[in-house]
């Protein structure tokens, strides 16, 4: 792929050009204490439509939209006591949460995929804290081709949509390393829609001191859109976050031709922790993924790693990847 990308280290200069890249309805490649984000401004339904053109991604996958804070959500969706709880608790931070749309929100139709319902965080990262302060709410999935491996660096995202050829502000490899936990509050209680950064197990200890008799249902799985469902928020497609490459799960040795993504004391060709944490685990898991991808061998095999922490959420990316695409 020709890579008509340009990166720009994510200075003052920087940011101001991708600011005014935004006013101008454009999309700009962003980094977030997640993952890479593809970012156009909320309400610009043809700066939005310009990012599921940028990464080939079907149009009943809503979006995520990155907020200042509280105040600036609030003109967007309809908070409740829990979720104002979770906000107080967690954000800025890898926390997103579906609520019910405002009337009148000034959010593109693309943006919600049709539903009743929007996907708010708002990000710790300073970059996208400055973009959201001179352009205002972003929409912004992962920035990477559709159902593919998600970019933790800028050249990542170059590699990945190097055809776009549009900014990306270089802002160093992600803190967190996966996306965002999203869960959905309403009327039904609190359900998980997708792990990700955030602990499950902390979010359920702020839940369990509000008294919440069920504090977290877990497991939440939107109806695929082939069967006549709807996706309820990113990152819930069957098949995503993949190689080219098959790949399997819970590995302990590798088959000929494979690459051995190892963990703990299972050594592997590069192991994503060599003391079996999974925080470490977690902001290396795409990087490493990108480099067993890029060997050139037949098959990424992965070891076990454990259902705890943000373990959960690296078996939920690694369950997608290794799913029929």
């Amino acid at each position: 792929m020709v890579d008509k990308s340009r990166i720009l280290v994510a200075d003052v200069a920087a940011i101001a050009e991708a600011t005014a890249v935004l006013l101008g309805g454009g999309i700009v490649a962003v980094p977030t204490e997640t993952v890479y984000g593809l970012a156009a401004r909320a309400g610009d339904a043809a700066a939005v439509a310009r990012i599921y053109q940028a990464k080939g991604r079907p149009s009943f996958n809503p979006l995520i939209v990155h907020v200042s804070g509280v105040a600036q959500a609030a003109e967007l969706v309809e908070i409740d006591a829990v979720s104002a709880r979770l906000m107080a608790a967690f954000w800025p931070g890898a926390l997103t949460l579906v609520l019910p749309l405002k009337a009148g929100a000034a959010v593109a139709g693309l943006v919600t995929a049709g539903l009743s319902t929007l996907a708010v965080r708002c990000p710790a990262h300073f970059v996208m804290q400055a973009l959201i302060a001179g352009a205002g709410p972003l929409a912004a999935p992962s920035a990477n081709a559709s159902g593919r491996i998600s970019s933790t660096t800028a050249a990542h995202v170059a590699e990945s949509l190097g055809k776009w050829g549009g900014l990306i502000l270089d802002g160093g490899a992600c803190a967190a390393g996966v996306e965002s936990t999203i869960l959905a509050v309403g009327v039904g209680g609190v359900r998980l829609l997708r792990a990700g950064a955030m602990a499950v197990e902390d979010i359920m200890a702020v839940l369990g001191e509000m008294g919440t008799p069920t504090p977290l249902a877990l497991g939440g799985e939107s109806p695929s859109p082939q069967g006549g469902g709807r996706l309820l928020a990113p990152g819930m497609m069957a098949s995503h976050y993949a190689p080219l490459q098959p790949l399997r799960m819970n590995v302990v040795a590798a088959d000929v031709g494979e690459f051995h993504v190892g963990f703990g004391d299972i050594v592997g060709d590069l192991n994503l922790s060599a003391v079996g944490d999974v925080v470490e685990a977690a902001a290396r898991l795409f990087d490493v993924l990108h480099i067993a991808e890029a060997s050139g061998r037949a098959g990424i095999a992965v070891a076990p790693v454990p259902i705890a922490g943000l373990g959960l959420a690296i078996n939920d990316r690694l369950r997608r990847a290794a799913a029929p695409k």
